[in-house]
């Protein structure tokens, strides 16, 4: 639905700082975010506001000054890492004469390029319609921007009326195919449950080494990279963790800031993997200096799919980087904390496994003696 970036495309970037303490890292963040699809930034436009203009979201002299930037490097696209309303996104285009795009946009194109399995494409487009339909002010001249077309005018009706119609009748045929897809997840897992088989999902931030371990772990070959939303595909498999415990574990899309709520909504199905495990191995980048962030951010997005009572292992990831050995951290009543590991070395994933099997002992613990 969306144009996707093959690689090549240029543009400048625009990031106001509101007063963030965090405003310098998610910078950098953004710019990761727009290498990620493909785009080659060519200036990063920055800021300070009190709060967003209503019409153009940065003032009319920052305006002039992204307008003179595009001019300078003839770019055709200029990527705001912010949300911006339908009219502020209208208002910018006139202005700027060439095409601009928000956050959302942008990190809904990158899972237009990553979705690999047939869910993951009925996701993404179900997350792009969403959002097209907040942006139907425009009418048809923005939306024969896009790649693949909305279809032909109805008889008797405006050409709103026509995309809003069409777009309509194509998100119900979605949300019927996701529902399809569900059902059968929710047959799946009905008979895990009744094999008794315990269920792990991995969980973390974006980049944080989840695909890595999950292959390591399996001998797998999960897609992984270096680079923001390298998976989006849920992926299970059975895992057996000594001579007599074995899991079903399941490598899930990672999480960002300021993710779209209609990429959450769109993406229920899949998460729906988290929602119902018995545990959590939450993946955290110890090296990374926003990692408490990170973590704040993940959990606010499992609180807001209903699985912020399932009980989470922490994974400290990528030791190596840090020069930590790879251990078990315990509180001060014996309980595991978290687990060092190098999910890249493979070191460390010894104790892993045994703090998964303790897990495990004592899960069934509490369900025998509730």
């Amino acid at each position: 639905m969306f144009e996707r970036h093959q690689g090549g495309d240029t543009a400048i970037l625009v990031c106001l700082d509101f007063g963030e303490p965090d405003y310098r890292d998610g910078l950098e963040e953004f710019v990761q975010l727009v290498q990620s699809a493909g785009v080659d930034p060519q200036a990063v436009i920055e800021g300070k506001r009190s709060r967003p203009d209503p019409a153009y979201f940065a003032g009319t002299g920052k305006v002039e000054e992204i307008a003179a930037a595009v001019r300078a490097n003839d770019v055709p696209l200029v990527i705001f890492n912010h949300l911006l309303s339908p009219a502020q996104e209208r208002n910018l285009e006139r202005a700027l004469s060439c095409r601009v795009i928000d956050r959302t946009t942008l990190i809904l194109d990158i899972f237009a390029q990553r979705a690999r399995t047939a869910e993951g494409k009925l996701q993404v487009e179900l997350a792009q319609l969403a959002h097209i339909q907040t942006r139907l002010v425009r009418g048809w001249t923005h939306l024969e921007r896009q790649k693949g077309g909305i279809g032909l005018r109805g008889p008797g009706e405006t050409q709103l009326e026509t995309d809003r119609r069409l777009i309509g009748a194509r998100v119900k045929r979605l949300k019927d195919q996701l529902a399809t897809v569900q059902r059968q997840r929710a047959t799946q897992r009905r008979a895990r449950e009744r094999s008794g088989q315990f269920t792990i999902s991995i969980v973390g931030y974006t980049n944080a080494g989840k695909s890595t371990l999950f292959n390591t772990l399996n001998k797998a070959k999960s897609y992984t990279a270096d680079q923001l939303f390298a998976t989006l595909d849920t992926t299970s498999r059975k895992l057996f963790l000594d001579e007599t415990h074995s899991v079903v574990i399941s490598d899930t899309v990672g999480f960002i800031r300021q993710l779209p709520h209609t990429l959450v909504a769109a993406f229920r199905a899949t998460l729906e993997e988290t929602i119902h495990a018995d545990l959590l191995l939450h993946v955290v980048d110890i090296n990374h200096p926003l990692r408490d962030m990170q973590i704040g951010e993940v959990n606010k997005v499992l609180t807001e799919i209903g699985a912020e009572r399932i009980t989470q292992l922490m994974v400290w990831n990528k030791i190596d980087l840090k020069g930590l050995p790879a251990d078990v951290e315990r509180d001060e009543y014996g309980r595991i904390r978290a687990v060092r590991v190098s999910a890249i070395n493979a070191e460390g994933l010894d104790l892993l496994r045994g703090a998964m099997v303790e897990a495990m002992s004592k899960n069934t613990e509490e369900n025998t003696n509730p």
